[in-house]
């Protein structure tokens, strides 16, 4: 009987050997070649507050392109596969469109500071109030029911124009996102749970949104929503400890502001970053701004809640004010223009930030706005 002659079974043990043991076999073994960066450690979480992105990016992963090709959803850093398929129509991939300096930090800080309108609010602490009060708080949370919905709306669309590459601001309008459906349904709550109801639509709101959303590009988007509509309504719910009527509503404030605040320190810190590396759109941004002073000065802010005439700012006066009796709405008025002009210096403060400060200075900002700027 013929002896059968015995296969070759000594286990490969090069990477070499692997790669043809998997083509003799039907395996695609590629990737066990080791990375350069294969078997380094970490250094120790930062501040003792776990392990974070900035953490863990480094060498090959933390090299961020200053333009990219990548539309097959490759993460940053993996090695390209070259049959991969395209299956993402990337508009951003020049890293000063979309980039910023923090963005793993404040995606970060937003993970870690997520709170919930069900658990986290003292709703049981809601107190029957005057029916011109609730109606007040009812006619506010309806406004800001309505841009809240417009400001978590808006990123999404740049969320998927955004290549791989550029994951943290990606990340981070995610983040955003989830806090925009936060704020949208806290506010509802608090219409419909104390026995009032949603009441008058804004007009402006929607035609507001539909601004921003026509935005050419990210950064134009970023100017419209971050730093000039978020921090508006960021300015508001700084106030709210003077709004509030109880606990519930303090914590709705408090929480809200501070979501708020990241969302407007993320266009602040991009547009910082365009200012410092592609001053040829200096001009293009400060047409942007020129556009916005308008509005701030003449009031057509649709997501601004205190703006003369709208029944969110009669709201906002009745609720500062403590009442609809003509003493108390000539004091809310009074409290109002303080709030307005915390509006403007705030504004004007981000601009400085981003570094389009000059603007205060040569004459370029909309003359409304000088009487805020040494006031």
């Amino acid at each position: 009987m013929a002896t059968k002659s015995k296969a070759n079974t000594a286990a490969p043990n090069t990477f070499e050997q692997l790669l043809d043991y998997g083509k003799n076999n039907g395996y695609k073994l590629d990737w066990l070649q080791q990375r350069e960066t294969f078997g380094d450690e970490l250094d120790a979480p930062s501040n003792g507050g776990g392990l974070l992105l900035q953490d863990v990016d480094s060498g090959p992963f933390a090299e961020v392109p200053e333009w990219t090709n990548n539309v097959t959803g490759r993460p940053r850093g993996a090695l390209t596969r070259p049959s991969a398929a395209r299956i993402g129509k990337y508009g951003i991939r020049t890293k000063a469109d979309v980039w910023l300096k923090n963005g793993a930090q404040l995606y970060e800080e937003a993970v870690q500071r997520q709170w919930s309108s069900a658990t986290d609010i003292p709703w049981n602490e809601l107190e029957e109030l005057p029916d011109e009060i609730e109606q007040a708080e009812c006619q506010l949370a309806t406004f800001l029911t309505e841009v809240e919905f417009v400001a978590g709306d808006v990123p999404g669309r740049w969320i998927s124009e955004t290549s791989p590459d550029y994951y943290e601001p990606r990340m981070f309008l995610i983040s955003q996102i989830m806090d925009e459906a936060r704020h949208a349904d806290v506010f509802r709550k608090r219409a419909l749970a104390n026995g009032g109801g949603l009441l008058q639509q804004n007009s402006s709101a929607a035609l507001a949104g539909a601004s921003i959303d026509s935005a050419r590009d990210f950064t134009e988007m970023s100017a419209r929503l971050h730093i000039s509509g978020e921090g508006l309504v960021l300015s508001i719910f700084r106030m709210g400890e003077r709004m509030a009527y109880n606990n519930a509503e303090k914590a709705i404030y408090r929480l809200a502001a501070s979501d708020e605040s990241r969302h407007v320190a993320f266009g602040v810190m991009h547009l910082q970053y365009v200012s410092q590396t592609d001053p040829e759109r200096t001009e293009e941004i400060h047409s942007y701004l020129d556009e916005i002073e308008l509005g701030l000065v003449a009031g057509t802010g649709g997501q601004n809640p205190a703006v003369r005439g709208t029944p969110s700012n009669a709201a906002i006066m009745t609720l500062l004010g403590g009442g609809t009796d003509e003493a108390s709405l000539r004091e809310g008025e009074q409290i109002a223009g303080a709030v307005r002009q915390r509006q403007v210096k705030e504004y004007i403060q981000r601009i400085k930030v981003a570094g389009f400060g000059d603007r205060f200075t040569n004459g370029r900002a909309a003359a409304g706005l000088t009487e805020y700027i040494s006031a």
